[in-house]
């Protein structure tokens, strides 16, 4: 049964943990912050939330029953770019980079303080009104860059559906075309602060990139390596 809690607070989020008492414990240290909470304890029931609520960010966990946190993260970027944290007990590199290769745009694994995710809902909801704000497309190398809509269209007017960390990290390179970005410049340009986020997810966010934009992603002629240094766009 999905437990419903109001608050009037500045975001509506989706909180989907079957362990009643974990996930009251995040219900009530976003409530406190003033969020709006739907607490639902198995995968089929945060699917039909979000698509419900058009929630403002999801926190999912990973192991959950019906349908388990990472199909449920295939299933929501089909269908939305609401940010998605992960709580997970799986710790190692390689679960943690699938669910960000998924689309996740965070993670925290278990045991983790109630107030550091608390913190990390708080920046990605500011990220993601700062870029409903901006004014604006950025044009560059026959790509368009909507930072109003959070689009991005190839030059034939095709649109192309990123995850919100994949428009972030493409929107930092391209503000500068010719610019060397280290991985952790870029990490901070996508997560907007400094946590221990393995500098790895990067090569993901940018081998998603080229699969999306390059007609041959082996041979990328937008988002280009680096070496030694990390990523940079290509100057026109």
């Amino acid at each position: 049964m999905n437990t419903i809690m109001n608050s009037t607070g500045s975001g509506r989020i989706v909180v989907a943990e079957d362990d009643p008492r974990q996930a009251d414990l995040i219900r009530r240290y976003l409530e406190h912050e003033g969020h709006q909470v739907v607490v639902v304890h198995d995968g089929r029931s945060a699917v039909e939330e979000v698509r419900r609520r058009a929630p403002d960010l999801v926190i999912l966990d990973v192991m959950m029953p019906v349908v388990d946190g990472l199909d449920v993260c295939r299933i929501l970027r089909f269908e939305s770019d609401v940010p998605i944290i992960f709580v997970t007990a799986r710790s190692t590199e390689d679960d943690l980079l699938l669910g960000l290769e998924l689309g996740a745009d965070d993670y925290l694994t278990k045991p983790y303080r109630p107030r550091e995710l608390v913190a990390r809902v708080r920046v990605h909801l500011r990220r993601a009104g700062s870029q409903g704000s901006d004014a604006g497309a950025l044009g560059v190398g026959g790509l368009v860059i909507d930072t109003v809509r959070h689009r991005v269209e190839l030059l034939h007017g095709e649109q192309v559906q990123l995850t919100p960390k994949e428009f972030a990290v493409l929107a930092a390179l391209a503000a500068e075309p010719g610019r060397a970005f280290s991985r952790r410049d870029l990490l901070e340009a996508a997560f907007g602060f400094d946590h221990d986020v393995l500098e790895r997810t990067v090569d993901v966010h940018v081998l998603n990139l080229r699969k999306k934009l390059e007609a041959d992603p082996s041979d990328p002629r937008w988002v280009l390596t680096v070496y030694g240094v990390g990523y940079a766009f290509a100057e026109e």
